[in-house]
């Protein structure tokens, strides 16, 4: 991601006035139905019919979309049902649950009657996908792209595009922190003076060993390792050793990672565990509801996620003025100039299986969701996007975390470029997913964690890519 581009669009989205990740089994058990049916037309206005005529499939086709953002589900099924009020035209929207995209989307691509429209998460997602993406290089919304730099490319064909920026980072309580830094034993004064793993540790150290007077359980929500939140280390966090030896190297893929900064994964790991709500021995049990109530409930003052977390924080009675966020640090030099983990891993993809008819309608959707009102709003607001598409200049989102990120890229800071997209499977998260929770509780050492992320990513790249 480039810092420039990033900065354009995160300040396009804040210029008008004042967002939502990741995350069982592969049958159609695991994904919930919210099927958009046809409604009565009669009060459709005018102006609304007319758009949609522009824009109606002239088949008989329908859309069915396999969506991967459980958090936005619903606002899914009413946008489905709006377009489907205006057009006529079947929208199926079914959302695969937490950790079980892949599988689902394996079990649903089989069907006779398979997705018309899924994501990849990036080139290592394409790889395994692209016998199925159609390109897209001459449709509508490709040409409403912002940059090619969203566009996920197979030499000239356009076989993905993102639909939305996000970023993610340690969120704070705002108002517990500033309790903290008007105590005697606090560390440090501001959140100014948190830039770097050193200065994180001290805090949060000061913070555990004190939590009965702050009234927290904890300096960290629990680091979960169900599969509705151990996305958030096994991927999120393992960004960060991936992105600065990369970094360090000059390149941008590798199939063999080194391992530079595990070290520093380690650190950052030892203090997530550590000065946390729960002991380490229990985060098997500890699922991704869990950390997001104890930091809602103040209950804790860190909690590791994106912009995509707020409508939870928000729904669960959290304002606006009590969320923060700070990079996360990891110890290694020159960090106090690092910003936020931005990019994207969704990418809309056509299934060029699907027939003539379910390809057009699924196009005109797309256009319908990217340039009309309708459209442009559920993303911007009630989904809290960013969107790398044109018309959303004039929607900008409601997220106050989008405005820090664009603060930390205003200030000059350099964000983290999500590398997590090049790691090789999801065998491979899983595996060093497990040797983290075996380290946490106890029952495996880090050497585990090392070999599963060194080892396994040459094993796990070479099946890949024979």
């Amino acid at each position: 991601m480039k810092k420039k581009l990033v900065s354009t669009l995160l300040c396009a989205a804040m210029a008008v006035s004042l967002l939502a990740g990741c995350g069982g089994s592969a049958d159609t058990s695991a994904t919930t139905d919210t099927t958009a049916e046809s409604t009565d037309t009669a009060d459709t206005s005018a102006e609304e019919t007319e758009a949609a005529e522009e824009t109606a499939s002239t088949g008989e086709g329908k859309v069915y979309y396999l969506n991967f953002k459980p958090e936005q589900a619903d606002a899914w099924t009413a946008l489905a049902a709006k377009y489907t009020e205006q057009t006529g035209v079947p929208v199926d929207v079914q959302t695969a649950a937490s950790g079980t995209y892949e599988s689902t989307l394996k079990s649903e691509i089989a069907k006779t009657d398979a997705p018309t429209l899924f994501q990849v998460n990036g080139p290592v997602g394409l790889a395994s996908w692209n016998d199925y993406c159609l390109d897209l290089s001459d449709t509508d919304v490709y040409k409403e792209l912002k940059s090619d730099d969203f566009a996920l490319k197979d030499g000239d064909a356009v076989k993905g595009i993102a639909y939305v920026v996000e970023t993610y980072g340690i969120i704070y309580n705002a108002d517990i922190l500033n309790t903290y830094f008007g105590k005697d034993y606090a560390v440090v004064k501001s959140v100014d003076e948190i830039n770097s793993f050193d200065k994180l540790k001290a805090v949060a150290d000061s913070i555990q060993e004190n939590k009965d007077d702050l009234g927290v359980k904890g300096a960290f929500t629990s680091a979960g390792m169900d599969s509705s939140s151990d996305w958030r280390f096994k991927t999120h966090l393992a960004n960060l050793p991936i992105y600065y030896e990369y970094k360090e190297d000059g390149i941008s893929s590798t199939p063999a990672i080194k391992g530079t900064y595990l070290d520093n994964y380690k650190a950052i790991w030892d203090l997530y565990i550590t000065d946390a709500t729960c002991d380490p021995a229990v985060l098997s049990s500890k699922t991704g509801e869990d950390a997001t109530a104890e930091f809602a409930l103040g209950e804790a003052v860190f909690y590791q996620n994106g912009t995509w977390a707020y409508g939870d924080l928000s729904t669960n009675g959290m304002s606006d003025d009590s969320l923060g966020m700070l990079p996360i640090y990891i110890g290694v030099e020159g960090e106090e100039n690092q910003g936020l983990c931005t990019g994207s891993e969704n990418y809309w993809c056509v299934n060029k299986n699907a027939s003539e008819a379910d390809i057009q309608a699924t196009l005109d959707f797309l256009k319908w969701v990217v340039t009309s009102d309708e459209g442009c709003t559920a993303l911007s607001q009630e989904m809290g996007f960013v969107c790398p598409f044109k018309a959303f200049d004039n929607y900008p989102a409601t997220n106050p975390l989008i405005n820090i990120a664009n603060d930390y890229v205003s200030a000059g800071k350099n964000s983290v470029a999500w590398t997590f997209t090049t790691m090789p499977s999801e065998e491979w998260k899983n595996g060093v997913g497990s040797a983290l929770l075996e380290y946490a509780q106890g029952t495996g050492d880090w050497d585990g964690v090392v070999t599963a992320f060194v080892d396994g990513w040459a094993s796990e790249y070479a099946a890949a890519n024979n």
